[in-house]
């Protein structure tokens, strides 16, 4: 009985790859991460939950796991299925304002929790921006990755809602007293504003398209 080739080198040769199948090994592995991130994420939120004590806190932690959710089904369905997924991506809107304070004061020193009784509503804002700034790392890593077009697509807009997501928590932090931001000397800031000049450009090089 003649052997025949493998599925995958057949297809290869004809180009008639099914939608599904049309992913390589690296990213195979890469959303892999990201899908179990997305969960670990989401689990992380769920645990949290129920220890914060801010109402504004809680608001973001409970719109953000939301978002989270319909932005892991919309990955899941088109790594799944190979195609566009049936909703588009949306783009998340935080309600925070953009306004942060700069200066250090004096503050108590950090130190690990002894017990779960010690979580505060400032190491869960932490672990928030801490699992949002985890999962735009693999998500941006996956999306060098992709070969499929469209799961590439859906990662790569998923990226301005992480960093969206990670500046709504940080906002929050700094309006509480959680995150101090220093600033340099006025001196200092423009010295390095200064430090560049524009690229010069020459015209007629760029495509319209």
């Amino acid at each position: 009985m003649e052997s025949q080739q493998p599925l995958n080198h057949q297809n290869i040769e004809t180009g008639a790859i099914p939608p599904q199948m049309n992913h390589g090994g690296h990213e195979m592995f890469d959303v892999h991460e990201v899908l179990s991130g997305s969960i670990n994420t989401m689990n992380t939120y769920t645990m949290l939950s129920e220890h914060v004590h801010d109402p504004e806190l809680r608001d973001i932690l409970q719109r953000q796991k939301q978002f989270m959710a319909d932005e892991y089904n919309i990955t899941q369905e088109c790594f799944k299925t190979g195609q566009d997924p049936s909703k588009p991506t949306q783009s998340y809107k935080m309600k925070q304002g953009n306004d942060f304070t700069f200066g250090m004061k004096p503050s108590q020193s950090k130190k690990p929790m002894q017990s779960a009784a010690e979580i505060t509503d400032e190491t869960i804002a932490l672990s928030m921006l801490n699992a949002v700034k985890s999962g735009a790392l693999v998500k941006t890593g996956a999306a060098m990755e992709v070969t499929n077009p469209v799961v590439r697509r859906v990662l790569a807009d998923s990226l301005p809602n992480c960093i969206e997501m990670a500046y709504e928590i940080s906002l929050y932090q700094n309006k509480h007293g959680f995150y101090q931001v220093p600033q340099l000397s006025p001196q200092d800031m423009q010295q390095m504003q200064n430090g560049y000049s524009p690229a010069p450009i020459q015209p007629g090089n760029f495509s319209s398209h």
